[in-house]
């Protein structure tokens, strides 16, 4: 039995989609307009499709899962199942007004015309905050709408937020955070199902790999139970003597979002020759 995967053919995703399959040990041929292949090590077709329909054809089990983004899965509203977070393609639907225009909260929404492409999460919006406004749906540069009179504001998509500065536009309110989902059918059988296991053991094994590294460090033993204290590891350090008396080797994993601190605080409790290695995968 072979899986089908649906991942974006072009676009903000399709980079770390293919990516992070790879990174599972999955090797397929990715060459460019190729709509679809197969892995040669792993039960799994690859089907290259335009995000927007990648919830539709999950749900309709062309495709038994799908990497897209959640604000995709949001505004679509098919009947699929959120498998596991990916933690790439971050970014956020924003409401963003003019620089010159003045904006005084949420109220200052109302009767105004915002153009989308997100309609259904902009609808829901306006009416969780009681707020009376026109919305205008279009595809593709939304940002430009203000400008040429179309609309007083826009809903879009926001990562690093310099399109929105490139068109005079500042962000005012934030609808939603937004993040790669793996997407499934909710009817997959049991056979799918198990393929479905090994696939997520392998992203998750990915995923915690990319938030730490192996730290190795020596240590004067006078020391060593402060230090380990700064390194727990995933379960306690290795410890192995030097040949210089007095000092250890301590090996261990060190959380990313952490790792300056720590190494401070390791250099000021006499840590010394601290090296730092990414790891490529990670089961606990």
């Amino acid at each position: 039995m072979t899986l089908k995967i649906a991942i974006q053919k072009s676009g903000r995703l399709y980079d770390d989609s293919v990516k992070l399959l790879k990174e599972c040990g999955i090797e397929f041929n990715n060459s460019l307009n190729k709509l679809k292949t197969e892995a040669s090590n792993f039960p799994l077709e690859i089907l290259f499709l335009r995000d927007d329909d990648i919830p539709q054809y999950v749900a309709d089990k062309v495709a038994d899962i799908g990497i897209v983004g959640e604000n995709v899965v949001m505004e679509k509203q098919k009947d699929v199942r959120v498998l596991e977070r990916l933690g790439f393609g971050k970014c956020r639907l924003s409401i963003a007004f003019p620089k010159g225009k003045k904006y005084q909260g949420i109220n200052s929404l109302g009767g105004t015309r915002i153009a989308t492409s997100y309609t259904h999460i902009l609808t829901g919006f306006l009416k969780k905050n009681k707020i009376n406004a026109e919305i205008h749906e279009i595809s593709g540069s939304v940002e430009i709408a203000p400008g040429i009179g179309l609309a007083d504001a826009i809903c879009d998509l926001v990562s690093s937020g310099s399109t929105l500065f490139t068109n005079g536009l500042r962000e005012v309110e934030t609808i939603m955070k937004s993040e790669a989902l793996l997407i499934g059918n909710p009817l997959l059988s049991k056979q799918e199902q198990a393929i479905v296991d090994k696939l997520i053991f392998r992203i998750q094994a990915v995923k915690k790999a990319s938030k730490n590294k192996y730290i190795l460090l020596n240590a004067p033993n006078k020391n060593l139970d402060k230090i380990i204290s700064l390194i727990p590891g995933m379960k306690s350090p290795t410890i192995l003597p030097l040949a210089q008396e007095g000092w250890s080797s301590v090996h261990s994993v060190l959380m990313e979002d952490v790792f300056w601190e720590v190494i401070e605080k390791l250099k000021t409790a006499g840590a010394q020759g601290i090296l730092v290695v990414p790891i490529e995968k990670m089961i606990l």
